[in-house]
């Protein structure tokens, strides 16, 4: 009627209103209208095949018109609610037994039902690229773990990147639940999954994951803005980030930067002759000898950055060509492309995947097939990583392709000079925690996977305040002040070191997350320094990791007192005569030499603090460390570097120990 008023009143018949006029008085109608009626919507992780928390309240929540009546109604039970003057409503549900598959309703305006749900145990897995590895990137290492993976009782609920930089997001839509199978496995966290899997096999309660983790990110985006209050600097950067014209001006300010400094237009000789590099019809004059695996940096090239073509040709037997090939080209710094006969048969872009190439079956002949790899290279040393495997692989038999190539220079890059940064938004303070954390802090969980601090490695000692804070933080999110929260330590990597290193952040990286393991309840660690790789900071064996995660949930989460869930940690130390003895904790069946060799890696020093190599001897569950070179020792470390490979103190259960210093 106040329409029709307002009509009448301004003659909105009038032809010659000007247009302008007529879109106002258009829209301030439609203001005065009543709202047309909303469907009662609820966020993603509410769905078919969801894993609701067991033996706990639950909250279920979601959006429909202002003070409609929503009802929910669950294993006979029915909860109403009416929606707020935002349109938000929530009701909490009485805890259940494991147990499903069950169907819930929600009814307002609308109805929705729910089918499929179990009820279980959840897990938040997050951090950086380790936890985000999927079984698409480990299909040959884990090919028996997917055939066998069907099971409808572990699920996950997989979270895309969504950095958001302006506040905490309410829902991430368009995201569904999955249940394990060969097929959908592929996109599991392999941690997560080997985590759920070996929970699973012992309690028979369905496990659900919730996957939400980018790669190389650091701590600071995944803790809330709110879980920042005493970091005003922090705080400060939060605050101007939510000015999305400042960021888009800073970003086209880099931007600018960037463009200004273009080089001179360039191009690669090897994709610019004729014929191309890679065609056999090419004529390789003046093509140098090199060696695969290897840097060029190490081979007599310096100061190249750019494009390398390499090329050799490969003997097939008559009996082998024509089947389906396998390439394994291990690891290449930076990007890559296979060229074999001609023909293009994988590329891959950044550095850290590994390299499996499949070559069709009409491709290869008997006898020399031409391979051509063509290596980009940006920054730092170029080429092909060591201790990665490169061969052939066909009906069970490989063709090696270590040892000498031909290489020639493509294009090489003129050196930059350092550009404005702009402003990533997955790298900024909170944004990972508003578009990926925040949606779900309502949905109960079981306990949190945390993998992450390598790209925090650089200062170990804000760690030490960002780790606990996380914990603290996330805990207050959910509402759940004792959540298990379950830290994977970093394992072995980069160079071994066969001095006592006077400083490494890794070690100091793996302290923390100790310390921080061990002073905030209901805080496990998965102890990981024996399963790294020196030239991966991607370690393939991922596997353990979970099953070492999940034996601290069986501490932590489920109460296990009798299972040994831990390797020996560190207690005390106490120094006799010339000697320091070294007292541990979860030394389980008794201490042990996990390779059956000389207890390694335990350095002692005096008061100077110049650490030497000691003899280290199992006495019972002590340790007995001693050296001729220091008559009155004072400290101990041990496996005290970046990739202690040589460490080798365990308990009889098999799990190692954590690395420690008895000098801070």
């Amino acid at each position: 009627m106040k329409v029709a008023l307002l009509a009448t009143h301004l003659n909105l018949t009038d032809q010659s209103m000007p247009l302008r006029t007529l879109t106002l008085i258009s829209l301030l109608a439609v203001s005065l209208c009543p709202s047309l009626p909303a469907d009662v919507t609820l966020p993603s992780i509410v769905s078919d095949g969801m894993i609701l928390q067991r033996d706990s309240d639950l909250t279920v929540w979601g959006w429909a018109d202002p003070d409609e009546k929503v009802s929910v109604h669950f294993l006979g039970k029915s909860l109403s609610t009416t929606a707020d003057a935002a349109g938000n409503w929530q009701v909490s549900l009485p805890p259940s037994p494991a147990g499903g598959p069950h169907q819930m309703r929600i009814a307002g305006k609308n109805e929705i039902t729910l089918r499929n749900i179990l009820m279980g145990d959840v897990w938040l897995c997050s951090g950086q690229s380790n936890m985000t590895h999927a079984f698409d990137r480990w299909q040959e290492e884990y090919a028996a773990e997917i055939a066998a993976s069907k099971n409808a009782q572990i699920r996950q609920f997989r979270v895309p990147t969504n950095p958001i930089l302006t506040g905490p997001q309410k829902d991430f839509p368009g995201l569904s639940w999955q249940e394990a199978d060969p097929q959908s496995l592929l996109e599991f966290t392999v941690v997560g999954y080997f985590h759920a899997k070996k929970l699973f096999d012992k309690y028979k309660v369905p496990q659900g994951i919730i996957m939400s983790c980018v790669g190389g990110t650091r701590i600071e985006a995944w803790t809330s803005e709110a879980g920042f209050k005493n970091f005003p600097d922090i705080l400060d950067t939060i605050e101007r980030n939510k000015d999305t014209e400042y960021v888009n001006r800073i970003n086209a300010e880099a931007k600018a930067d960037r463009e200004s400094d273009t080089p001179p237009p360039s191009e690669d000789r090897g994709l610019a002759s004729a014929p191309k590099w890679y065609d056999p019809a090419h004529q390789p004059l003046n093509w140098k000898s090199i060696n695969i695996p290897g840097y060029w940096e190490d081979q007599g090239l310096r100061n190249l950055d750019g494009v390398v073509w390499y090329r050799r040709e490969i003997e097939i037997p008559a009996a082998l060509a024509g089947q389906e090939i396998k390439v394994k080209l291990g690891r290449i710094r930076n990007a890559d492309e296979l060229y074999v006969n001609g023909q293009k048969v994988g590329n891959t872009t950044y550095e850290y995947p590994q390299r499996r190439y499949t070559i069709p079956t009409d491709l290869t002949k008997p006898g020399k097939n031409l391979f051509v790899i063509r290596v980009t290279n940006y920054a730092g040393s170029g080429g092909f990583i060591h201790d990665k495997p490169y061969q052939l692989e066909v009906a069970g038999q490989t063709i090696d392709l270590k040892g000498t190539w031909h290489y020639k220079v493509g294009e090489v890059y003129r050196p930059t000079r350092s550009y404005k940064q702009g402003i990533s938004a997955q790298s900024q303070p909170s944004a990972l925690y508003n578009g990926m954390i925040a949606p779900f802090t309502r949905y109960g969980l079981h306990g949190m996977l945390w993998y992450q601090g390598e790209s925090n490695a650089g200062n170990p000692v804000s760690y030490r305040e960002f780790l606990p804070n996380l914990i603290a933080d996330w805990r207050q999110q959910w509402n759940a002040p004792n959540a298990t929260f379950l830290i994977a330590q970093l394992p072995n990597f980069m160079d071994i070191d066969f001095l006592p290193p006077s400083h490494s952040n890794w070690a100091e990286m793996r302290e923390v997350q100790l310390q921080t393991a061990l002073e905030t309840p209901n805080t496990g660690l998965g102890i990981a320094i024996d399963l790294g790789e020196w030239n991966d900071i991607h370690p393939g064996n991922k596997k353990q990791v979970g099953e070492r995660l999940a034996l601290q949930a069986m501490q932590h989460a489920y109460g296990e007192t009798d299972l040994v869930t831990s390797g020996p940690l560190f207690r005390s130390q106490e120094i006799v005569d010339d000697t320091i003895v070294l007292h541990f904790d979860h030394t389980g069946s008794g201490l042990v030499s996990s390779n059956g060799e000389q207890l390694a890696h335990f350095a002692i020093a005096g008061e100077d603090k110049k650490f030497v190599w000691g003899d280290a001897v199992i006495k019972g569950d002590t340790v007995v460390v001693s050296s001729d070179e220091v008559p009155a020792p004072r400290y101990v470390r041990y496996a005290w570097a970046d990739n202690p490979d040589f460490a080798n103190l365990g308990n009889a259960e098999g799990l190692p120990a954590s690395p420690f210093r008895t000098d801070r």
